[in-house]
């Protein structure tokens, strides 16, 4: 180990060039990797629904006066929902106001104790659901049961009206109300003051969000049982063979029912989900190419470093040889002497790796990095540095001592 770290001394600028340029990418690229990792853990989440199943579609009336203006809403979605339900390969149908992962949320208070508001929790993901909306949707129940027929109430939120008296909520929320305790049969207050009482009837082991956010979450939400959703979005559960004919056939089948409005949305909810992460995978290619051209650089500079110092001690490796060393000796000179190099690269570089990450914290919302994840971009960086120094390494190796001698 001396004649190494003997050599070194010689070299310092160069040394310290070298282990700078490593700690750079070893900071960038264990951060890289973490956002890598972070956001693919993220897209394997499940909805909470029947992805692959789903189906839907939402409409928007046209004023057009005469008697299709007054139509009563209840009876047009009644109708909807029967014509849908008619449509080959559709199992069942409801009417929700939005699905996991569709970007259009609404969101409420919810109170522990009635009027006291520093019992409250903001922010709280509200689905409304018509008759059949778990079934349709493929929600399953950790615990309780589903909504009985006379539960569904006519409720709108933007309306002065009470909300239904029971609900759903995701585990997460309940977690989050009475830590520790059953939520079943629990009580719960909605509203701005905190004035209407509402029952748990179930619990939902998880529902994503319609959108994850800091505010809301992943799945902190319930779900109320309404007779109708205003504005809300059509929701077929169909054979999967079946998604794309339903959903070519489902326009037409709402127009014809009335043809004073038009349906702006019908997508295959699968199609949905994977657009949701489309700026996910986009940065996730980003990072994989940076991190790509970060490691190929730093490798050609352990490479251009290594061989030039093979070519500049040629004479020593030829003294060495002459005096019993192998080329098993020589070759693991290289390595360790890379391996001294890149491994203080690295522990200035798990600083900085650390430095960048709160930094990220505080500006972009990042999660904490696991200090698991230094470990990787250690072991990702050992290995780069020990494949770089391997050819020119070799090289040394089999010179033979006679041409190095010569070679004076």
């Amino acid at each position: 180990m001396h004649p190494i770290v003997s050599a070194l001394k010689h070299h310092k600028t160069t040394v310290v060039l070298v282990a700078l340029e490593i700690a750079l990418t070893c900071a960038i690229v264990t951060n890289a990797l973490f956002l890598i990792g972070d956001r693919l853990a993220a897209m394997r989440m499940p909805t909470g629904v029947a992805d692959n199943e789903l189906v839907w579609a939402r409409v928007s009336g046209l004023d057009l006066g005469g008697a299709a203006a007054s139509r009563d809403p209840a009876d047009l979605a009644t109708a909807d929902l029967a014509a849908l339900r008619g449509l080959p390969g559709v199992e069942s149908a409801a009417m929700a106001n939005t699905l996991p992962l569709t970007n259009n949320y609404w969101s409420m208070g919810v109170f522990r104790r009635p009027g006291d508001e520093k019992s409250g929790l903001d922010n709280v993901v509200e689905y409304l659901g018509s008759p059949g909306m778990l079934r349709t949707l493929g929600i399953r129940l950790s615990a309780g049961r589903d909504f009985l027929p006379q539960e569904y109430a006519d409720y709108n939120p933007f309306k002065d009206q009470p909300p239904p008296t029971v609900a759903i909520v995701t585990r997460t929320l309940a977690g989050q109300l009475w830590p520790g305790e059953n939520p079943l049969g629990k009580t719960f207050w909605l509203d701005s003051d905190g004035k209407h009482a509402v029952q748990v009837v179930g619990v939902v082991g998880h529902l994503l969000n319609p959108s994850i956010n800091k505010d809301q979450g992943v799945d902190r939400s319930l779900i109320l049982p309404v007779t109708r959703v205003p504005g809300g979005v059509y929701v077929l559960r169909v054979r999967p063979d079946a998604r794309g004919t339903v959903k070519r056939d489902l326009p037409g089948v709402l127009t014809r029912i009335d043809p004073a409005r038009i349906v702006t949305d019908d997508h295959i909810y699968a199609d949905t989900v994977s657009d949701y992460y489309h700026g996910d995978r986009a940065m996730i290619w980003v990072l994989v190419v940076v991190t790509g051209c970060l490691l190929a650089l730093t490798a050609l500079g352990v490479v251009g470093l290594s061989s030039f110092w093979v070519q500049q001690r040629t004479r020593s490796i030829g003294i060495r040889r002459a005096i019993g060393a192998t080329r098993h000796d020589i070759l693991r000179y290289f390595q360790v002497e890379n391996l001294l190099i890149v491994g203080a690269g690295i522990v200035l570089g798990s600083l900085g790796a650390v430095g960048l990450n709160l930094w990220l914290m505080k500006h972009y919302e990042l999660a904490h990095m696991p200090l698991t994840w230094l470990g990787s971009g250690a072991v990702v960086l050992w290995l780069l540095g020990q494949l770089a120094v391997l050819g020119p390494a070799l090289r040394a190796a089999a010179v033979p001592p006679v041409v190095a001698t010569r070679s004076v």
